[in-house]
């Protein structure tokens, strides 16, 4: 598990003679969240609470098998400073809460709590599969605790991760640390990772658009299929000498449109929304991605700041031994002789006593930046070895979640053809019955 160290809060220097793409888990975690029940039911403070059961070999657990019960700012929580604690780590989203259910006070219906338990669901099966954030002792609480909002307080009051922020950033303007800025030598690793991010993305979202338009059309087909079996319904009371065999031909048609109705429901529906929901797994990696490119600039800014000061205590030692037109020494250039020359004709020029002061105090700085920038090369180094791990967790979690969803989607669709090919299989006897006289 990333431990704090010198190398930053939440990551870690990987072991010698270890592979960065080397996963390695110490045991199994199987979470299952059911049973949602409305709690203080019939008063604003109404909320809904989630069973969460867990079964693990890990060492860190006390029992093999856990129970609790969660409402979902527990588990806003558990994701809020899980991120804290591992700013390294691809940590899952949840579903938001800026849903139209929270608009209209649906939130408490029957379908918002099935599919938000669902989510709840991949969002622990996620954190489960992760090497590192299934060790967590934040997520050991939450799956055990009986006491979760004292647990909850003591995380809050002693976290067990410093924040590594170095103070000296904090302290530097604006000018200095500029959200806009481009790391300088980019990592061609990290740029090829991106890429693919990027191609993933814009696959997944060309999925999700194409199959949000072929379920809303098989919605459409579906209430055709049930207009067009009102229809031949309505000729079997004409034609009295087939009404039999068209009521069944009608009730067939009813079937299938039943059949793409559910499909929408339990098949097609739930693919869309568990593509979108890997998206925004990805876009959880991109953020990485981003702060790691953040760590590397910290570093880049912070040796150009060390390289300005060290400038300027060179130039402050250089002006001790000028006097009136003598050149500055080689390397301060010839900006800097002009300035000195410039605020010696507006007598602007310091005493050599403050000019000592100015030195010493530059040299003091000095000493804090080398310090600083030693430290944010370490971190960086440090926070760009554990995201090479955490790329390798998130292709290992992206190519689980594809099969999942891929063959949850084939299955569901196999499963209302096979329904729909044994209704119309038992038509055609039925239709070949009717009579015709020549």
């Amino acid at each position: 598990q990333p431990t704090a160290s010198g190398s930053g809060a939440g990551y870690r220097v990987p072991d010698e003679g270890s592979e960065p793409s080397e996963i390695k888990w110490e045991g199994y975690l199987i979470p299952l969240v059911s049973d949602p029940i409305k709690e203080l039911e019939g008063t604003k403070d109404m909320f809904v609470s989630y069973k969460v059961t867990a079964k693990t070999n890990l060492p860190a657990f006390a029992t093999p098998e856990t129970l609790t019960r969660r409402r979902f700012q527990d588990f806003t929580f558990l994701r809020e400073h899980l991120s804290k604690d591992f700013p390294a780590c691809v940590v899952p989203p949840l579903p938001g809460k800026h849903r139209l259910e929270y608009v209209t006070g649906d939130r408490f219906s029957h379908e918002f709590i099935e599919r938000r338990k669902e989510d709840l669901q991949r969002f622990m099966d996620r954190l489960a599969h992760h090497p590192t954030l299934q060790r967590s002792k934040l997520l050991r609480d939450f799956l055990t605790s009986t006491e979760w909002t004292v647990q909850m307080h003591s995380h809050l009051a002693h976290p067990p991760v410093p924040d590594a922020g170095g103070s000296l950033l904090e302290n530097l303007s604006d000018t200095l640390i500029n959200a806009f800025s481009r790391v300088r030598k980019p990592d061609e690793r990290f740029l090829e990772m991106r890429d693919h991010l990027d191609k993933f993305e814009e696959g997944l979202v060309g999925i999700e658009r194409g199959w949000s338009r072929v379920n809303n059309k098989m919605g459409d087909l579906s209430t055709d299929y049930h207009d067009m079996a009102v229809s031949v319904q309505g000729l079997g009371f004409l034609e009295s000498g087939i009404t039999e065999p068209l009521n069944r031909f009608s009730n067939v048609l009813l079937e299938f449109s039943t059949h793409l109705k559910n499909n929408s429901d339990q098949s097609t529906g739930p693919f869309i929304h568990n593509i979108h929901s890997l998206l925004a797994y990805s876009q959880i990696n991109r953020s990485v991605l981003k702060l790691r490119d953040q760590k590397q600039l910290d570093f880049e800014e912070l040796t150009d700041y060390l390289s300005q000061v060290s400038l300027e205590r060179d130039r402050l030692a250089a002006r001790s031994g000028l006097g009136g037109g003598v050149a500055p020494p080689s390397g301060l250039g010839l900006g800097a002789y002009l300035r000195d020359r410039v605020e010696a004709i507006r007598g602007t020029v310091d005493d050599d006593k403050t000019r000592v002061e100015k030195k010493k105090k530059l040299d003091l700085r000095i000493k804090e930046l080398d310090a600083e920038v030693t430290a944010a090369h370490e971190t960086s180094d440090a926070f760009s070895a554990e995201t090479l791990k955490e790329q390798a967790v998130f292709e290992h979690a992206k190519r689980a979640e594809m099969k999942e969803i891929l063959g949850e989607m084939a299955d569901g669709q196999i499963e209302m053809y096979r329904q729909a090919i044994k209704d119309w299989d038992s038509i055609i006897p039925i239709m070949q019955r009717i009579r015709v006289d020549v």
